[in-house]
């Protein structure tokens, strides 16, 4: 029988404790990625159910996968839906990654979507997976529940106005900027504007005692964003595997520019 992977410190008892995450963000349905993400040696996996599949049953896979490797698994599910945080929550994830919370009210509701009373108002169950189908008692379930991590992504100029205010709300444990949705909002000015952004957010999230989670495509991005303070390092991997497919093909000579060729001298 396979031995049972040894359980780590939850995520947010390592974050706690100064420790640097790395994880890796998926957005195609792999139950494989999930495993050799966990093979390698990363702290977690995000699987993306706002912008990828939000299949309860590919996503209890893909959970069962990164259990069996002790990685941890948070979801990025759409903006504060409680019911969808619900079932990933039952289902063993170890936090939620709410998109789109520009003010303190919209960080409120995705804490309450997260947690149990009196914090939340997440339902409560202990049969669920996350629970051990039952296996638990209710007070190990409610301490286990204690550690959901609640990561608030900051998408628009309005939030980065509030960064501050929603990083402060209690139980927001880290913010993720979406460059992307930021940039749209923003009418997609210079890339020094987005930047400057970004910057005061991830000011005023260290300023109240919050983690920065910060999105990257290669390994080289990764070490400037933990120059730049970053707790929660997270590689976009449709990047590092659109980069890693385009260094396997051979460059086509038709396409690389001629170079004159010297003269022949007997």
């Amino acid at each position: 029988m396979t031995p049972r992977v040894p359980r780590r410190p939850s995520l947010k008892k390592r974050l706690a404790a100064g420790e640097r995450l790395y994880g890796a963000l998926l957005r195609l349905p792999s139950e494989t990625l999930v495993e050799m993400a966990g093979v390698a040696g990363l702290d977690y996996v995000v699987l993306d159910c706002e912008h990828g599949p939000a299949d309860m049953t590919a996503l209890q896979h893909h959970l069962t996968a990164a259990a069996a490797q002790g990685v941890d698994v948070l979801v990025r599910v759409g903006t504060v839906e409680p019911a969808l945080a619900l079932r990933c929550l039952d289902l063993g994830a170890a936090g939620i990654i709410h998109p789109h919370v520009d003010s303190a009210d919209d960080a409120r509701r995705a804490v309450a979507a997260d947690h149990y009373p009196p914090l939340g108002e997440r339902g409560f169950a202990t049969y669920s997976r996350a629970g051990r189908f039952g296996t638990v008692t209710a007070q190990e379930h409610l301490s286990a529940g204690e550690d959901t991590l609640v990561v608030a992504m900051i998408e628009t100029e309005r939030a980065c106005a509030a960064a501050g205010e929603i990083a402060a709300t209690k139980g927001v444990d880290a913010v993720l900027v979406g460059p992307s949705d930021l940039a749209a909002d923003c009418g997609f000015p210079g890339q020094d504007v987005i930047d400057g952004l970004t910057r005061s957010a991830h000011r005023a999230a260290r300023g109240a005692g919050r983690a920065v989670m910060t999105i990257v495509p290669s390994a080289t991005a990764a070490r400037g964003a933990e120059e730049a303070g970053a707790q929660l390092i997270l590689f976009n991997m449709a990047a590092v595997l659109m980069d890693a497919f385009r260094s396997l093909v051979p460059p086509n000579p038709a396409e690389e520019p001629s170079v004159p060729v010297a003269p022949h001298t007997p």
